[in-house]
């Protein structure tokens, strides 16, 4: 989208043409396009309201009835905060007794707006002028917020850090390269991500409150002294891995913040023993098995589930936890062992259809053997009820466990 474009859909016009337009459905487009026409809205206009009806449908996951309020690209949507991670974001800021937030990179400023709903000052600024001018029109119903287009390696920093806070989300897309689908490249090397990573790291040593979202693949290796490292799922998925400095580093180490239908919960590097033991054989049947929220194993406290469930993982960095003890835990679903066996696709088949089973659901963590490849070793008929398999690894071994889901209480 360009500028021009943008300043059409900020039109009197193109405001009026979007309060119009019915709930977005994709089998009626063609014939909406062609009734706009013929009411005379211009061509480029209908194009680009029914591409925002169509943003605003998808944004709606992310941003719910506060979509439709909104404007969209659909690359700035794509690495927007979902509004329930950018309330936690601004809450930290709040606890820390932050009152003017500058936002560099704020990109449609989903951030931005929950930052100001909570009485913040924010001065945002995006380095692609529709963008910042979309995070402007986005930022309209909060006159203590303002957004700007300008690199954030050229914006002075602020000279009283008292009650001022910086955040970060560095452009983690190469708009200039798309992948099959048409989507921008993902960009998984901290130098290039835009602002860079040492840039981060210079902004956080001038100014110390001071926050950076990035890929949940963040290098634990890479976590600079004395920070935070949060990174949190939402329903099950992880989303990011934000790193705090100063005042907002509530807990500095390793955090994994969940949440979801019920109070944030979180898990803390402390939480964790000093030592790791793993398994040496097999789980037996009627054994229990956990499975942390993602947020845990990409944060690699797995140790604090270990802890929890007086249980033991299965091999370094797979997460599944074994324990002979029934647990309640709102972080991990549980799972009960019904067999534990090598990979075998013959025995594995052989066992199956003794029972009846010619349907299976497989998960991985852990081994060599993909789930594609083992499903078509299998040649099962897809009748019968559905089984749960689990390709891992046990004490240096590939393993194969046939599960039941006990009880899931991430979500």
């Amino acid at each position: 989208m360009d500028l021009a474009t943008v300043h059409q859909l900020a039109s009197p016009q193109g405001w009026s043409l979007l309060a119009a337009l019915p709930p977005y459905d994709e089998n009626h487009a063609t014939a909406l396009n062609t009734e706009l026409r013929n009411a005379g809205y211009p061509a480029d206009l209908i194009a680009a309201a029914l591409t925002q009806s169509r943003l605003r449908a998808k944004a709606a996951d992310k941003f719910g009835e506060f979509a439709d309020g909104m404007l969209f690209t659909p690359d700035a949507l794509e690495q927007a905060t979902r509004l329930e991670i950018a309330a936690h974001h601004a809450h930290r800021y709040v606890r820390a007794n932050i009152h003017h937030i500058h936002d560099l990179g704020c990109g449609i400023g989903s951030d931005a707006m929950t930052f100001a709903s909570l009485g913040i000052a924010v001065t945002a600024i995006d380095a692609d002028p529709a963008t910042a001018a979309l995070a402007a029109l986005n930022l309209r119903h909060f006159p203590h917020a303002e957004a700007h287009t300008g690199l954030a390696e050229d914006t002075p920093l602020p000279t009283d850090t008292t009650h001022t806070g910086i955040w970060l989300d560095p452009a983690r897309r190469d708009t200039t390269h798309s992948t099959s689908s048409g989507k921008a490249t993902r960009l998984h090397n901290l130098d290039t991500i835009s602002p860079p990573w040492s840039f981060v790291e210079s902004v956080a040593a001038q100014i110390p409150a001071t926050g950076a979202k990035l890929s949940p693949a963040f290098p634990r290796n890479r976590i600079p002294a004395g920070t935070q490292a949060e990174w949190t799922s939402l329903h099950g998925d992880v989303l990011e891995c934000a790193i705090w400095w100063g005042p907002l580093a509530e807990q500095p180490g390793r955090t994994a913040t969940i949440l979801g239908n019920h109070p944030p919960i979180h898990v803390h590097q402390n939480d964790t023993p000093t030592t790791h033991s793993y398994a040496t054989t097999l789980p037996s049947e009627g054994t229990h098995l956990y499975e942390p929220d993602k947020a845990i194993i990409a944060a690699d406290l797995t140790g604090a589930l270990t802890t929890a469930v007086d249980g033991t993982e299965l091999a370094p960095h797979v997460g599944y936890v074994a324990s002979p003890n029934r647990t309640e835990l709102p972080w991990a679903t549980r799972y009960t062992v019904i067999a534990a066996m090598k990979p075998n696709p013959k025995h594995v088949r052989a066992w199956l259809r003794k029972r009846g089973s010619g349907r299976l659901t497989l998960k991985r963590r852990g081994g060599r053997i993909t789930p594609e490849t083992f499903r078509r070793e299998l040649k099962l008929d897809g009748h019968g009820p559905e089984t749960i398999g689990i390709l891992t690894s046990v004490a240096d071994s590939p393993a194969f466990l046939i599960v039941e889901r006990d009880c899931t209480t991430t979500q």
